[in-house]
């Protein structure tokens, strides 16, 4: 039997904000991709837990822990059918339709999807980091950055595949390297500075990164045929 259990710790409310961040996510390309309520809720779900179940698959934790404990996608649930209704309501208001055009709008889904998508990277960048360092004493480095990076990324994937994208991290200005990036310094400190800070590092890390990409454009190398 599952149970609804919310978790205040220091890690537990950096994975509420992650969850609550991604799931913005998830429904902000629902809407734009025109779905149903039904599609928002699941692109929601899906974008704020799937890289923690693709975590715990790897590492074997089954059933998911996002099913023993369903309470962040519930969280994420709430959090899609918010942003659908505000949406809805903002998109039927006169004033809507008097002051603001579609370049605006178009400048507003942007910069939201961009922030959400970043604060959720970071969030569960460390926190797959922090499921890594459970095993084998801390002493598994590699794990623990695949971890975190699996869970930064995982969700984003998923959401963008099922929202018929090509995927964020494939394309995008330096994003998965922005996840590998602080993974490393969160593992690196781990020992040395303590969890917290460890997770502060990792986290201020990834999102700094993230942000230098986008402003200054930052780009993998790519090959035009």
């Amino acid at each position: 039997m599952s149970v609804f259990v919310m978790n205040f710790s220091f890690m537990g409310m950096m994975e509420m904000a992650g969850t609550v961040a991604f799931a913005i996510t998830g429904a902000l390309v629902a809407v734009k991709k025109k779905m149903d309520l039904f599609g928002v809720n699941i692109l929601a779900v899906t974008t704020a837990v799937g890289g923690g179940i693709l975590r715990d698959v790897l590492v074997g934790e089954i059933p998911p822990d996002s099913f023993q404990n369903p309470f962040y996608a519930v969280l994420a649930m709430l959090t899609g059918n918010i942003v659908f209704c505000w949406l809805w309501w903002y998109k039927s208001h006169q004033r809507y339709k008097e002051i603001l055009d579609k370049k605006i709008i178009g400048r507003c889904y942007e910069s939201m999807l961009f922030w959400m998508d970043a604060f959720g990277l970071a969030v569960f960048t460390v926190s797959g980091v922090s499921v890594g360092m459970g095993y084998f004493d801390g002493n598994n480095w590699f794990l623990s950055i695949f971890l975190g990076v699996v869970t930064g990324v995982g969700g984003g994937i998923l959401r963008d595949v099922l929202a018929d994208q090509m995927p964020y991290v494939f394309v995008k200005h330096v994003y998965a390297v922005a996840s590998l990036i602080g993974a490393v310094v969160a593992v690196a400190c781990w020992e040395t500075a303590g969890e917290h800070a460890a997770v502060i590092a990792g986290f201020s890390v990834t999102l700094v990164m993230r942000i230098l990409a986008a402003h200054f454009e930052w780009e993998l190398p790519k090959i035009a045929i």
